[in-house]
């Protein structure tokens, strides 16, 4: 008899991981033989347990902090959007131990909004993003692989801002943090990628008035769901999209992968991460 499919989420700490949530129902909703478990995995560690894990009968595992950027460096290969975002979130076991290091955060942004907002045109307009850490990676690659014309960046430490403009190339321009409510008349989306307006976390103070009626707000944040600059954006007309709906779609491709079923997205699925 095969082996039952193991698959997880590796982090440190991981308690916090809705992944085992989302896979649980997908399991269960597919009658799919399989476990998803959540690993703590300290540092030190990763690269012992990632060697063993394809002989215990794992398939595959999500990463997540503080993992994603060391993977890189133990995987035997890694996709060309884990290079370009410089982490990676999803990893496949060969039979014979090879490891696959993939980044779906990206798709899983991306996805979101064409579910949630099938009306926004990536090429028709700039994208403002807010905040420059690894979740900003993921999604500036995202727009600029979607079409979007142009990329600014806008985070509280200019430096950082810049060395991503560097990065990526003459599409990616900065502003001062100072500046970030200026020229947002053309905008067709504004994007927050930092903690900022997380619950524990200080508000994200971002002035709408300026800001197209037109253009699509997100933020990647989901606890809370509705955070202040989405509640804010809502009450003056703009369409906006949770955060959630990435978590639930960057998810699909490694389940995909793993357990040879395409998952879907569904509300049913978001109501039983949201704990209703």
């Amino acid at each position: 008899m095969s082996k039952i499919p193991l698959a997880g989420v590796i982090g440190c700490p991981i308690g916090h991981s809705k992944s085992p949530l989302v896979h649980g129902s997908w399991l269960r909703e597919y009658g799919l033989r399989g476990h998803y478990v959540p690993l703590h995995v300290d540092p030190a560690d990763l690269e012992t347990v990632l060697r063993t894990m394809p002989r215990m009968g794992f398939v595959g595992a999500n990463v997540t902090i503080p993992h994603k950027e060391h993977v890189l460096t133990l995987a035997d290969d890694v996709s060309p959007v884990a290079a370009r975002i410089g982490a990676a979130n999803t990893l496949t076991f060969g039979a014979d131990g090879h490891i696959h290091a993939d980044n779906t955060d990206g798709y899983g942004f991306l996805a979101n909004l064409r579910q949630a907002a099938p009306d926004w045109q990536p090429s028709a307009a700039p994208a403002l993003v807010l905040g420059a850490g690894g979740a900003a990676r993921a999604v500036i690659v995202a727009l600029l692989d979607a079409g979007v014309p142009e990329v600014r960046l806008c985070n509280r430490t200019r430096a950082r801002a810049e060395g991503l403009a560097q990065e990526f190339g003459p599409q990616v321009t900065v502003c001062d943090w100072a500046d970030r409510a200026q020229g947002l008349d053309d905008l067709g989306l504004l994007v927050n990628t930092s903690a900022l307006g997380m619950a524990g976390n200080p508000a994200l103070d971002m002035p709408l008035d300026g800001l197209s009626p037109a253009a699509l707000v997100t933020d990647i944040v989901y606890t809370p769901l509705m955070t202040d600059l989405l509640i804010r954006a809502q009450a003056r007309g703009n369409p906006v999209v949770d955060g959630l709906g990435m978590l639930l779609h960057q998810a699909v491709p490694g389940f995909e992968r793993w357990f040879g079923q395409t998952p879907q997205v569904t509300d049913a699925l978001r109501l039983a991460v949201l704990g209703q």
